[in-house]
């Protein structure tokens, strides 16, 4: 029997409820349409900007006054906070056909669950140089699935190691050569520090486990694009142990904080910014965010993301948002056309200095604004180009949920859970077992 792919099925699933309910009735009337028979209206379903304390406009709203033309306006509707909660309001409106979908901010991991539905309308050929060049690696990879670029990259995010110098000079740790998760730990140990992680059963623990397979070379997803029944997976391998081993040391040496198991990127940043504060894996916005602490920001420091196994270069982790244009949109090319102005140099340094969330363009990081607005602006490039993809499936979202499931909480992940993960995986994938 043929499996239909998990994303239509998942798709036809929320847009037949949705017909039941007659929740769709107003598909389209949020715009794509004309002015008045006049020129027409693109809509930009944009998740909200964050802006990491930044509070000074330049977010996705003010792009699309600057974008409209003579030929197009754009309208921005904004999505909830959560990815999973944006990812479940797009698919409402793509599954029924929507074409006043024109433009969607999406995350990077559901892009190939849209392109594999059909819900993404082709990037031109004649667009696809310029919605390339001059972009970090990793926004460029992301863009793509199954060989074709099927979104545009907007905005890139990576994590970098921040700490406190006096910490890390009193270790002797030092910091201007790359360093490793043992050692870090280890600085902490000696230091009566903490280290500040992402181990809560949500998505950002995926993105600190991926970031720990992918640094000692490894991959979670071996095959992108595999269906259910070929689909190879790394997760039970030495760099799925490796993994494993790092987190269970952060925990049994109590570096990760009292609250380890329950903490995400806020509650990291505030056990690095308390007294037993030493080191922190996290976002770009951290600096905004601590910006009020003079003593702090007198004091922190920033380094390359730890080595996972010592020698071999760390691999980042990545995120940030690529713009896709609907499949049943009803001015494709238009909104392809906008996309060009969304992402050009000019705006994508705007929306970097205002919002606080990294461009992927690299020109950008030249900018002695962005220069002077970020010091480390030069670490994250470098480390946008280095980062390393969540893994590129169609089935992601049942990928992620089980690895939260398995390796949660920290204190209780051995040497077999990567292989326990994997198995569960698996049998998730082919309906033969339940999330």
């Amino acid at each position: 029997m043929t499996r239909a792919p998990r994303a239509r099925v998942a798709a036809a699933v929320l847009a037949a409820a949705l017909t039941a309910t007659g929740a769709l009735a107003g598909c389209g009337a949020g715009g794509g349409g004309d002015q008045d028979g006049g020129r027409p209206t693109l809509t930009w379903f944009i998740n909200p900007d964050g802006g990491g304390g930044r509070k000074n406009g330049g977010g996705q709203a003010q792009i699309a006054v600057e974008c409209s033309t003579d030929r197009y306006d754009i309208e921005v509707q904004q999505l909830p906070n959560s990815a999973s909660d944006q990812r479940i309001q797009l698919l409402r409106r793509l599954a029924a056909g929507d074409s006043g979908v024109d433009l969607m901010s999406i995350d990077p991991v559901f892009v190939p669950e849209f392109a594999e539905a059909g819900y993404l309308a082709p990037v031109p050929e004649d667009k696809q140089k310029e919605f390339t060049q001059d972009r970090v690696d990793s926004a460029i990879e992301s863009s793509r699935w199954k060989d074709e670029m099927v979104t545009v990259p907007f905005w890139a995010n990576t994590q970098v190691l921040w700490y406190r110098k006096d910490v890390a000079k009193r270790a002797g740790l030092d910091m201007t050569t790359p360093v490793t998760w043992d050692e870090v730990i280890e600085a902490a140990q000696k230091t009566g520090t903490t280290v500040g992680v992402q181990a809560s059963l949500y998505e950002g623990y995926v993105v600190w486990i991926n970031a720990l397979v992918s640094g000692a070379g490894g991959k979670i997803v071996e095959n992108p694009g595999a269906d259910a029944d070929t689909v190879q997976l790394g997760l039970d391998s030495d760099e799925g142990r490796k993994a494993a081993a790092i987190i269970r040391k952060v925990s049994d040496t109590g570096v990760g904080g009292p609250a380890m198991g329950s903490s995400q990127e806020t509650e990291s940043l505030a056990l690095f910014q308390g007294r037993s504060g030493g080191f922190l894996v996290n976002w770009p916005y951290t600096f905004a965010a601590v910006a009020g602490d003079k003593k702090l920001v007198k004091n922190l420091g920033w380094a390359r993301y730890p080595q996972t196994v010592q020698g071999k270069e760390s691999a980042p982790p990545f995120g940030g948002i690529q713009l896709g244009v609907g499949a049943n949109s009803a001015h494709p090319d238009l909104a392809y056309e906008a996309a060009g102005c969304i992402t050009n140099q000019e705006h994508q340094t705007l929306y970097m200095l205002k919002t606080g969330n990294p461009a992927s363009r690299k020109k950008v990081y030249d900018d002695p604004k962005v220069k002077a607005g970020f010091p480390m602006a030069g670490l994250i490039r470098t480390s946008l180009d280095a980062a390393a993809p969540r893994p590129q499936t169609q089935y992601y979202g049942d990928v992620s949920t089980a690895i939260q499931q398995r390796f949660s909480p920290p204190d209780k992940v051995t040497a077999d859970t990567p292989a326990q993960t994997q198995t569960f995986i698996k049998d998730v994938m082919k309906g033969e077992a339940l999330l």
